[in-house]
């Protein structure tokens, strides 16, 4: 006759599922919470005349390393010239 009552295996692997759970849903919070703190910082900025979307660009590009930069400028040089909005002197 089977038993009705989870096993102590299955009884930990259900606690340490929701654990983990309750640990993600704390995280998500935290990081909403952060959201709208970035977002407070660059509605700052913008009131004291910075663009926010060059300050995102700067942001993200400081994530880069300078050859991943390089590389990066490189690529939208040639594809800017390519589509005839740069010249290649310009590009230099």
């Amino acid at each position: 006759m089977a038993s009705s009552a989870p096993s102590a295996a299955a009884s930990f692997a259900v606690d340490q599922l929701r654990s983990i759970i309750e640990r993600i849903e704390r995280l998500e919070e935290e990081k909403a919470a952060l959201s709208e703190d970035i977002k407070e910082v660059y509605a700052e900025a913008k009131g004291n005349g910075f663009d926010a979307k060059t300050l995102r660009t700067v942001v993200r590009l400081r994530k880069q390393d300078s050859s991943e930069r390089a590389e990066a400028e490189a690529l939208l040089d040639l594809y800017l010239n390519a589509l005839g909005m740069i010249t290649a002197q310009a590009a230099e």
